[in-house]
């Protein structure tokens, strides 16, 4: 019998202190006109100094343990999707196991930018396929507000920080992620790229902040290109066809693409999320966090098909398929006897 990695449990952390355009009109030659017209976006969250990659990271992952009624120390498995971690090493996922007290827990990063968080979501969900583990928490973090140069009007104004993260959890019921494509382009890295300290094979260390550098023109065209490519063959691998799919969650990088995207393919605009208005591209948290909203919004139900497309730097580029479903009627004695100090006794653990 086949194991699927169930969707139980979904959290989002966002900082409190919001950046609009008004305020960049103050730091940086643009407007809030000008910045609409280009990306969509008209505000985004900045970390406050005590905030980083595995706090909010932390913050999202408790609020969805809490939702799938999962403690912390029944988890066998944190994976972390940043580009922008705490440190170097350890992991920010280590730095988030010892936050939630995820004693037997394994916790590694994941890096893939911006598609980050739907590689580290087929990595875990291939654990549970496997019988290897049965809890699993997915994360996704970063702080782009660190690596910007906020003098560079046409990269300062994109991106926001935030964190996403899912629980998932093995079931027999056809749940979770059903497939996933995952693509590379790497002669690309040179359009979207950040420095580190270290340099590059036979070079000499970087001076000064990381800043991020981009071509958005190039990135703009692959972006459009692969989203289109990505979404057609997910579907067609399961089996379905564009009209089968409830909702589409693309990365939240740039209205523009994402409409360019949804014209090509002919599909309703009223069937996508977009929420980088309000969050700006909060790279590998994006997609957890438009999940978390599709949700809040009453466009993600149990029994929903929701494709998911993500790109980034890499070039890279993702895509999943996931039948949505959270409850199961062999889980419910336990749920019910959920409580947040206390492990639950449930009969389908293995």
């Amino acid at each position: 019998m086949r194991t699927y990695a169930r969707i139980t449990g979904w959290g989002k952390y966002l900082p409190e202190k919001i950046l609009t355009n008004y305020d960049l009109e103050k730091m940086v030659s643009t407007s809030d006109d000008w910045i609409r017209s280009r990306t969509g976006i008209g505000e985004r969250r900045i970390a406050g100094e005590q905030e980083s990659a595995s706090t909010m990271g932390t913050e999202a992952a408790r609020l969805a343990l809490e939702m799938a009624e999962v403690l912390p120390h029944e988890l066998d498995l944190i994976i972390v999707s940043t580009s922008t971690p705490d440190n170097v090493f350890p992991a920010c996922a280590s730095l988030v196991q010892n936050a939630l007290g995820a004693t037997r827990a394994g916790a590694f990063d994941v890096n893939a930018a911006c598609t980050g968080w739907l590689c580290a979501l087929a990595v875990g969900s291939q654990f549970i396929a496997n019988g290897v583990y049965r809890n699993v928490l997915i994360v996704g973090s970063d702080v782009y507000s660190r690596v910007l140069d906020w003098s560079d009007r046409n990269t300062c104004i994109l991106f926001g920080d935030g964190a996403g993260a899912v629980v998932l959890q093995a079931s027999d019921v056809p749940s979770g992620p059903l497939g996933f494509v995952l693509g590379s382009d790497g002669a690309g890295g040179v359009h979207v790229y950040a420095h580190n300290y270290f340099g590059a094979a036979g070079g000499r260390p970087h001076k000064g902040r990381p800043y991020l550098e981009m071509n958005g023109r190039e990135v703009y065209k692959f972006a459009v290109k692969v989203v289109c490519e990505a979404t057609s063959q997910i579907v067609a691998e399961a089996g379905l066809k564009l009209a089968d799919v409830d909702l589409f969650v693309f990365h939240q990088a740039n209205d523009r693409i994402i409409r360019a995207a949804v014209k090509t393919l002919d599909i309703p605009l009223e069937k996508v999320l977009i929420n980088l208005d309000v969050y700006g591209n909060t790279s590998s948290a994006s997609i957890p966090i438009a999940l978390c909203d599709a949700v809040e919004r009453g466009m993600l139900k149990d029994g929903s098909r929701v494709v998911m497309v993500a790109f980034g730097a890499g070039l890279s580029w993702g895509a999943s398929i996931v039948q949505w479903g959270v409850r199961e009627e062999a889980f419910s004695p336990a749920r019910q006897a959920f409580s947040p100090n206390a492990i639950p006794v449930m009969e389908s653990r293995g």
